[in-house]
């Protein structure tokens, strides 16, 4: 980088602006910069391209243009039908020079992988920047356009325009000022999961060294599933299950026929607790890009060469419940169907009830669902990674939200203003119902001292999980960290498979 804040890249020189987060100045960012071909036209539902190249220097101060998405969920990033396809670009923020090897976090963002952007102020990486990190932020396909099963053509394409992003970075991230042989990939949520799938992914074989997964969904589709899914989207807009048929479609239109297979889901079956699921997509496994389940793939040590760390939150399932789900529970046998649904005991709810005493029947449903979707599967990978001979070190979030009463409690997402440094921002600001104050920005600096070191090394400040102890790392306004995993629930868990549905 020189004066003009100009970097040299594989395709061309770009330019970037100093951070309006940084009050030093000396962050750079670099935004909007093209890592792969827009995947419409000849590229739609293909693998991603390579990004052509250009002559004199490419003005990289603007973001560039979101991935086609919809609004239905919390975390959509504006988009709409006449805005530019070209969305497989990436962001990074700098303080280092061409030479620095400084370590790199390579950011995935999350949204139930139908929804979100690398754009989001919640993950501007100057914060991250000023500790000494090199950070890139990547947007990837998102929805039909990046998981749904179109027959010819790869299951996991959001996946392999993750890769596509990993491999800018093992090229080019040294003109930046970072280190291509130590690279750490990252992500919450949908980002979470696209994290170790691409542990588990030989299309991402060697391109990062260390991951960090927040908040891990077990959901994972088969191809099968993934094939049933497309048939019913297909057919909700009128055309064949054939990629002909469907790239003519514009992207809106296949959006419209998700919103109307959702909401024809058969979730709303009588029976249980009746919600309205929220998305149809999540990693295909069986296929070249992702030939066996991330769990699977750990458990035998297929990434035992890849540092972890990772962990989830107190109350995950919070954010869904209050903020906008609909949940009809009739009684607490509706809560039992539900659990035996889920693999759990007949003494399940009961058991869930003597942990949360005075809870009511949406309280425990959440309770339960958040350790069904993030809780159990994000531990119990953490510990078959270190069984099969990898290091991982784990956490769980527990400081609680003061907003909205208190009832978000430590929710799915309330870690991401902390670990990014980013309080001060809208969504931070909403979660902590106001300004931060100075117990919660240190439990910021923590989180960002930890991210930060655990690139740099692989030790992010606390024992790693053993063969014979899971250790846990509890971050709160007051840090506490326990020998031994002291879940009350995790033996209701220890029978149920977590398999691709």
């Amino acid at each position: 980088m020189d004066a003009e804040r100009t970097v040299k890249t594989t395709a061309g020189r770009v330019r970037g602006t100093a951070s309006p987060r940084s009050e030093s100045g000396e962050i750079t960012v670099y935004r909007g910069v093209p890592y792969a071909a827009a995947p419409f036209g000849e590229h739609r539902f293909a693998a991603p391209a390579p990004a052509s190249g250009w002559d004199g220097v490419r003005d990289c101060t603007s973001f560039g243009p979101p991935p086609p998405q919809g609004n239905q969920l919390l975390g959509a990033a504006p988009w709409d039908p006449e805005m530019s396809l070209d969305c497989l670009s990436l962001n990074v923020w700098t303080a280092a020079r061409e030479g620095d090897r400084a370590p790199v976090l390579v950011w995935i963002h999350g949204g139930a992988y139908i929804v979100g952007a690398a754009s989001e102020l919640t993950y501007d990486g100057t914060r991250l920047a000023e500790s000494g990190l090199v950070v890139v932020g990547i947007n990837y396909r998102l929805g039909f356009e990046g998981f749904g099963h179109v027959p010819g053509r790869p299951d996991n394409r959001g996946l392999l325009d993750q890769a596509a992003a990993l491999r800018w970075v093992r090229e080019n991230v040294a003109a930046f000022g970072g280190d291509p042989d130590n690279v750490t990939v990252a992500g919450e949520s949908a980002g979470a999961g696209s994290v170790v799938s691409l542990m588990a992914s030989p299309t991402a074989r060697g391109l990062f060294r260390r991951a960090v997964a927040h908040s891990v969904p077990g959901d994972m589709l088969t191809v099968d599933t993934a094939r049933s899914v497309s048939e019913r989207i297909a057919g909700a807009a009128g055309v064949p299950l054939e990629v002909g048929a469907l790239a003519a479609l514009p992207p809106e239109r296949l959006l419209e026929a998700i919103d109307i297979v959702l909401a024809h889901s058969p979730s709303k079956r009588s029976g249980g607790v009746r919600t309205q699921p929220f998305t149809c997509f999540a990693p295909v496994v069986g296929g070249p890009e992702l030939p066996e389940a991330p769990l699977e793939a750990v458990a035998r040590g297929a990434a035992a060469g890849v540092d972890l760390l990772i962990g989830h939150n107190a109350h995950e399932y919070r954010l869904f419940t209050e903020l906008g789900q609909s949940v009809e529970i009739d009684g607490e046998s509706d809560l039992a169907v539900t659990a035996s649904r889920l693999g759990l005991g007949e003494d399940a709810v009961a058991a869930y009830r003597e942990v949360h005493p005075g809870a009511t029947l949406r309280e425990l449903y959440a309770a339960i669902q958040g350790d069904a979707l993030f809780a159990e599967y994000t531990v119990r990978f953490a510990e078959a990674h270190a069984a099969a001979g990898g290091r991982a070190h784990f956490f769980r979030l527990a400081a609680e939200s003061p907003a909205m009463q208190g009832r978000l409690g430590a929710c799915h997402a309330f870690d991401l203003p902390f670990a990014f440094g980013n309080l001060d921002t809208d969504f931070g600001r909403f979660l902590l119902d106001g300004e931060p104050d100075e117990a919660h920005r240190a439990l910021s600096g923590r989180m960002v001292a930890a991210w930060r070191d655990f690139a740099a090394a692989g030790d992010p400040g606390w024992p790693a999980v053993s063969a014979d102890a899971t250790a846990v790392k509890v971050w709160n306004t007051e840090d506490l960290l326990h020998a031994g995993d002291p879940s009350p629930v995790r033996a209701l868990w220890s029978g149920v498979a977590i398999a691709p549905k």
